[in-house]
């Protein structure tokens, strides 16, 4: 089973595992005795950060970076929290990749350190 599915295609497992960050948001902040007066709103939301991946070659790189040009995508992760497999639809953070070698026309072949978080929308 792949570690990351987006829109359904399965992906090598990241070089290294990310880092898991689960937000849960509030409707308001503290008062003056500096407790809690709000309450939580809606349900926890998801961030995948740091999606790295040491070499990838540039079509792999290439094909996951085409599902994201739709902006939202679905994601299948697996969840901390429930200890299972989770499908959200999330939207990327900033795509980076280094350019390791080219053919001899300069277009790409392998990239290295290639990396990207997932933010959960929320829906």
């Amino acid at each position: 089973m792949a570690f990351i599915e987006v829109n359904g295609k399965k992906y090598p497992s990241p070089g290294l595992y990310p880092n898991m960050v689960v937000t849960t948001a509030v409707n308001a902040g503290r008062n003056a005795n500096n407790k809690i007066v709000g309450q939580k709103i809606g349900r926890d939301n998801y961030k995948i950060d740091n999606l790295f991946w040491p070499v990838l070659k540039a079509g792999t790189w290439s094909d996951l970076l085409k599902e994201f040009d739709r902006f939202f995508v679905s994601i299948r992760f697996f969840d901390m929290v429930a200890n299972d497999w989770r499908v959200l639809t999330m939207y990327p953070g900033d795509r980076t990749a280094d350019v390791y070698l080219t053919n001899k026309n300069g277009k790409p072949l392998i990239y290295t350190n290639c990396k990207v978080n997932v933010i959960d929308t929320g829906w």
